[in-house]
């Protein structure tokens, strides 16, 4: 009996956020930083930052931090309080694609 093994195809999931997924923070963070469970293609994943009113309020500058594949980042000018949603769009290096959001909030 012949058996073949199948590849393992991975994808590049949320491993973790900063600022975590679902905070309450006092001050506003000065970027979002999100690690893959792989390395992602920066020029074909994105992270954007929305406000409660759906406006994206990021500087639309997504770059990977200290040259990781895993962790991507894009910066924020200095938010308000209120509600923030994080729409990401990930292509791994297998060329593999994945999406999620997560929000955050800045409290007084």
């Amino acid at each position: 009996m012949l058996c073949s093994a199948s590849p393992a195809f991975a994808h590049a999931f949320l491993q973790r956020a900063s600022p975590p997924v679902g905070s309450q923070l006092p001050v506003s963070p000065s970027a979002v930083t999100i690690t893959y469970t792989e390395g992602v293609e920066p020029d074909f994943s994105t992270i954007e930052v929305n406000n409660a009113q759906g406006t994206r309020v990021d500087k639309a500058d997504p770059h990977l931090l200290d040259g990781d594949q895993t962790k991507l980042s894009v910066s924020l000018p200095k938010l308000p309080p209120g509600e923030y949603t994080v729409i990401w769009h990930a292509t791994s290096v297998d060329t593999h694609k994945t999406e999620g959001r997560f929000t955050f909030s800045v409290v007084p």
